[in-house]
């Protein structure tokens, strides 16, 4: 993807935020709050990510993506969130192309199997791109584990 799909003023890069860049996005956003702990390790454990920083300031991100995954069929799109200053301008919209992207050109051959959360707000831009309800065939379930690791 290149950046000219950007607005202008903007620069999509591969890779990651800064771990208090993502932990600022990540609330900023509206996501759940993480500690610089768990986003660093967040982070190693990712199979790709790209975040979009301006021009004027090409270390700081501004919205970020993230793709949890086996490289061979199973991927996870994480972490999709755009300080709310800096929303609809199409950043989402790149960020969710370039991850997309990646995956067909770097997953091994075959059907490559694609999930992830969506919020209320996000749903028009994933149903854009192709993702679909899985319901009434397939139901997300979680469980939050409160005191992991302790």
């Amino acid at each position: 993807m290149s950046t000219s799909s950007l607005a202008a003023g903007y620069i999509l890069q591969d890779g990651y935020p800064l771990v208090e860049d993502y932990v600022h996005l990540r609330t900023a956003s509206g996501l759940t709050p993480k500690t610089a702990q768990q986003a660093a390790v967040a982070i190693r454990g990712s199979w790709y990510g790209c975040y979009v920083t301006e021009e004027t300031a090409p270390t700081k991100a501004v919205a970020m993506g993230r793709i949890i995954g086996d490289g061979g069929w199973y991927f996870l799109i994480a972490d999709m969130a755009t300080l709310p200053e800096h929303q609809r301008r199409g950043l989402g919209d790149a960020i969710l192309k370039k991850l997309l992207a990646r995956i067909k050109s770097d997953a091994c051959p075959g059907t490559a199997y694609i999930t992830l959360g969506a919020d209320l707000p996000g749903r028009r831009l994933y149903e854009k791109n192709g993702f679909k309800d899985t319901m009434p065939k397939e139901m997300g379930m979680s469980i939050v584990m409160r005191d992991a690791g302790q």
